[in-house]
């Protein structure tokens, strides 16, 4: 290779990375500003429910409200991303129990993180309802992951011995699902609330005599 061809190759190799550094930062701009965006959305939506406000979103993100509808068109499909990536989060950390040496603990203890969690997933659903958010879009599909999931604790906890072997998946996502709710409410006082949570983990234990988690 001549001098002069490689001087051109590496002018030529040279504006490819000065046209392709840019291009990169918009990216990694962009997914700092959606991740940004999801973060605030979820705190500000599992605070405010339905009574809160993408603009709101946007003022605590630091961004403008067009750089919000670019990342999501709606407010529906805002809260639809940040409801998938909740599950996501939850699902995902209930899979990392999967391998505990204490099957027991592991279910009752995620059981227990559900319903701690619940509040602020309940307010973020229904706001989302109330954004004419779709019931079967991926926030469900995502909800399904977390339920079969959690079905996979429940059989390693009946496996060793922690949970009656005479119940079934659909019976205790309902008791989780009525507790979550019952839990939510503003005015229930912690006391019941944990006295309400034994009597469930009573009830799954083999022996009601004595709790588990």
């Amino acid at each position: 290779m001549t001098p002069d061809h490689m001087e051109s190759r590496l002018r030529i190799s040279s504006g490819e990375r000065a046209m392709s550094t840019p291009g990169r930062a918009q990216r990694v701009d962009a997914r700092a500003n959606r991740g940004r965006i999801l973060d605030v959305a979820e705190e500000v939506f599992g605070k405010g429910g339905e009574s809160a406000s993408t603009e709101e979103v946007a003022r605590l993100a630091g961004v403008g409200i067009a750089t919000v509808f670019r990342h999501f068109p709606t407010k529906a499909a805002l809260l639809q991303a940040v409801l998938v990536r909740r599950f996501d989060g939850l699902r995902e950390q209930a899979g990392a129990l999967l391998d505990t040496t204490d099957p027991g603990a592991a279910f009752f203890d995620f059981f227990r993180h559900l319903v701690a969690d619940a509040a602020t997933k309940i307010a973020i659903g229904e706001a989302l309802l109330d954004a004419g958010g779709d019931r079967d879009g991926e926030a469900a599909q995502a909800s399904n992951g977390l339920r079969r999931t959690v079905g996979a604790l429940l059989q390693h906890a009946q496996q060793a011995g922690a949970v009656r072997d005479d119940v079934e998946l659909p019976e205790v996502y309902a008791l989780l699902v009525a507790t979550s709710r019952t839990a939510a409410h503003p005015d229930l006082e912690e006391e019941a609330k944990a006295r309400a949570l034994a009597i469930v983990f009573d009830g799954l234990t083999p022996d009601p005599s004595r709790r588990s988690g």
